[in-house]
């Protein structure tokens, strides 16, 4: 019997030798305040954690449901709102979370977090408002028949039964899994650095992390700060410190940030603001070793160079692992993530992965690639579940046809990356940092093919 095609959203049509950076001075997309100026600011001590753990003498029950979700995360909550979407039983859908609160909006934890007026909290960044929508609550899963199960480490997982196992003891079956587990931070400790074990040498990927750093700059105020890397994490830390009005260093060994995306000429404008902000700069060097004082607290970082930096924190962003060791040998891989086929569907039947470890066949390039950015984690959701509900009802969901898109913001000014960086650049705009209004992009033209440039009134 032919199958029916049920009608998509179509995304802009680029031709595969579209490649483009755009950059502006905060582009409307993107809110000149914290994160997403619709976050409801409140209390710590009323941080939206109302959803507790079981009760211990429910750890080492057996619980089935139809659709499970392994991970809580940005992907997690949008894979439950599309569920909701289409309609779901009370008690068909749980998601298993080692956090203690229910899925938000990462990219809030540093920015809006970290402001020192202000600041954004739970319950104002859960997912979804970090795309326009709906804010989802504890009371809305609650609502929607949705078991969140939180504060629960699974240690095992055998994907031929669908079945995972918790730290407790507790067994989870299902009959459709989603692997939404997302990255892990590489941390310097994983290389034996000297030191790299000092309090107050800090990381970032989730709100445990975030409440760390929160404390550790009130408990440091006005002090000197170290940034570890030059890629997102180091350059809107770097900008959130300083906010604080933090003295700080930012160190990486490139030649310039953000080297995956960033030509040069891009990177000139960035450290030349971040210059101008007051922001020291070294580059070409790591961080090979740390001091600390009596009360085992940071006080300096040695470099590779052999200088030393002074250091109350240090805050270390050098990159992440796709979190993917609990599936090891039962599953095909590919490029440091799970293959995936358009529909995000792996290689063992009723099981998915979406978001960070993900590896799927991007229409676009005619190459499989793992992409690690929120914006594909909540779109990789959508398409997953949309795939899933179809499947049910005999129906084929389009493909999964996505353009790469990238984004970030510092103290005033905002960069947008559609596309691929291959081929010959060609820089457009004003990049010079001195400039009050700097407005500029760049585009990549691949194989002597023109692609298109693309600009925007503030």
């Amino acid at each position: 019997m032919a199958t029916k095609r049920i009608k998509r959203e179509r995304t802009p049509a680029f031709s595969s030798h579209l490649l483009l950076l755009f950059h502006s001075s905060l582009p409307p997309s993107l809110p000149r305040s914290s994160s997403f100026p619709s976050f409801s600011r409140i209390n710590s001590s009323s941080s939206g954690r109302p959803v507790h753990p079981p009760e211990p003498e429910t750890m080492a029950s057996e619980k089935h449901f139809k659709y499970l979700v392994l991970g809580g995360g940005v992907a997690a909550g949008y894979a439950a709102r599309e569920f909701a979407k289409h309609g779901l039983q009370p008690g068909e859908l749980a998601i298993i979370s080692k956090e203690s609160v229910a899925p938000y909006e990462r990219p809030a934890l540093s920015k809006g977090y970290l402001a020192p007026q202000n600041a954004a909290r739970l319950p104002g960044f859960h997912t979804c408002v970090g795309s326009g929508g709906e804010k989802l609550l504890p009371e809305w899963y609650a609502d929607k028949g949705i078991e969140l199960i939180l504060s629960t480490e699974i240690v095992k997982a055998d994907l031929a039964t669908k079945t995972l196992t918790s730290a407790d003891g507790a067994t989870f079956i299902c009959e459709i899994l989603l692997i939404a587990t997302g990255s892990s931070t590489i941390k310097l400790t994983d290389f034996g650095v000297q030191g790299a074990e000092s309090n107050n040498i800090l990381y970032l990927r989730d709100i445990e992390d975030a409440d760390k750093l929160v404390a550790a700059m009130q408990a440091k105020k006005d002090g000197k700060a170290v940034v570890v890397g030059g890629g997102y994490i180091g350059l809107e830390l770097g900008a959130a410190l300083k906010t604080n009005n933090f003295d700080v260093t930012m160190v990486y060994p490139e030649p310039w940030c953000m080297p995956r995306l960033f030509t040069a000429g891009i990177a000139h404008f960035y450290e030349g603001y971040y210059a101008s902000k007051g922001i020291n700069i070294v580059k070409g060097t790591v961080a090979s070793g740390f001091d600390a004082d009596a009360n085992g607290d940071v006080s300096k970082v040695n470099l590779k160079d052999g200088r030393v930096l002074d250091a109350d924190i240090v805050i270390v962003g050098v990159g992440g692992r796709p979190l993917t060791g609990l599936f090891k040998g039962q599953v095909e891989e590919e490029k440091g993530g799970l293959k995936t086929d358009t529909f995000f569907e792996t290689s063992v039947a009723g099981v998915y992965a979406i978001g960070d470890v993900a590896t799927f066949p991007m229409k676009l390039y005619n190459e499989p690639r793992r992409v690690e950015h929120v914006d594909h984690a909540r779109k990789s959701a959508e398409q997953a579940v949309k795939a899933i509900k179809a499947k049910e009802t005999g129906e084929t969901a389009a493909e999964y046809d996505y353009l790469p898109y990238f984004y970030s913001r510092s103290f005033e000014v905002a960069w947008q990356f559609y596309g691929d960086n291959v081929g010959e650049t060609v820089l457009f705009g004003d990049n010079d940092p001195a400039t009050e209004k700097a407005k500029f992009g760049t585009y990549w033209v691949k194989d002597g093919k023109e692609g298109l440039d693309f600009a925007s009134k503030i």
